[in-house]
């Protein structure tokens, strides 16, 4: 396909879930108070920053950077203008979830097996037999079911993970209802081929599911998967603010695509996202701040590509 072919069929819009507070967050050694990732969220709601992967409804022994979930969605739980989703392992985290006030859970699996028994302590099957009982506790909330395939691109215990598996993942998921399901690429493993490989297959198998790109940049080329992505017409992506995160179950598995370095390169592209790129970076600092150190990100570093130097400040060479 021609570079001009290409850009006649990029989307013209991209709908970006921050997912900043909850994957972001939960594989870093500073844990965060409430209030603190509650400045983190406002400086994202100054952005225009409307979707958030908020937190996620497990164990606070297995995740203790996430033991606040209930208070935090608390509160953020009366505000219109956001949408936030968590995710849930179980019943019992849907029920939780539930009274929190969420407004979409995500049931997360991983396409491997070594990485399921890690992750959840349990085999695929047993997840996705799981996730019925979490349709049930749900059933008539209101709540949106969601779907994660964790390791979709890759596992780092096992390798290359099948694509007829991560289809035959998504299509149980539309049995449930679930219409977007994210793709998760858990230790960075996802290039453009694999990419171009599982989209293809998931619409063709699984037609009905709306798919969510989740890129790591743990090899440094998540944006240019984000590229054959938006090739695809893929028009759903999740990243994290400052580029936070990892997996704690996961050995290698460094930061997401950071959230700022996306805006910008969508921005440069002429597509739409709603969001402000200064007030990422702003928020970007926040994030810097909180975690007291330098994160990955790029364009919270650098800048947009016009933001000038004064002249005068900078040393003439000599000789």
């Amino acid at each position: 396909m021609s570079a001009t072919a290409s850009a006649e069929h990029l989307p013209r819009r991209v709908t970006i879930t921050e997912v900043g507070p909850r994957d972001g967050l939960q594989n870093e050694p500073v844990v965060l108070r409430t209030a603190e990732k509650l400045e983190l969220v406002h400086a994202l709601l100054n952005a225009g920053v409307t979707a958030f992967e908020l937190t996620s409804f497990v164990s606070p022994r297995a995740v203790p950077a996430l033991a606040d979930a209930d208070e935090l969605t608390a509160a953020l739980r009366d505000r219109r203008d956001v949408h936030l989703s968590a995710l849930v392992p179980n019943p019992r985290g849907a029920e939780r979830a539930l009274a929190a006030g969420v407004d979409a859970v995500v049931l997360f699996v991983s396409a491997s097996e070594t990485h399921n028994a890690k992750n959840v302590n349990r085999s695929v099957e047993a997840s996705l037999e799981g996730f019925e009982a979490v349709a049930r506790t749900l059933e008539g909330s209101g709540i949106e079911l969601r779907g994660a395939i964790a390791t979709s691109f890759g596992c780092p215990f096992e390798g290359d993970v099948a694509v007829g598996d991560v289809g035959r993942i998504a299509q149980r998921f539309a049995s449930l209802g679930v219409r977007h399901v994210s793709l998760g690429d858990t230790t960075g493993m996802a290039t453009p081929p694999l990419v171009t490989e599982r989209i293809r297959h998931l619409r063709e198998v699984a037609p009905e599911i709306v798919p969510t790109l989740h890129f790591h940049n743990t090899r440094g080329i998540g944006l240019a998967n984000v590229m054959q992505g938006l090739a695809l017409g893929v028009d759903r992506y999740e990243s994290s603010i400052g580029g936070l995160g990892g997996c704690p179950f996961a050995p290698g598995a460094s930061g997401n695509i950071a959230s700022e370095d996306l805006v910008y390169l969508l921005d440069e592209m002429g597509i739409d996202t709603g969001l402000d790129l200064g007030g990422m970076i702003e928020a970007a600092r926040v994030a810097t701040r909180l975690m007291g150190r330098s994160l990955p990100a790029q364009v919270s570093k650098a800048g947009p590509r016009l933001a000038l130097s004064d002249c005068a400040a900078v040393p003439t060479a000599r000789g």
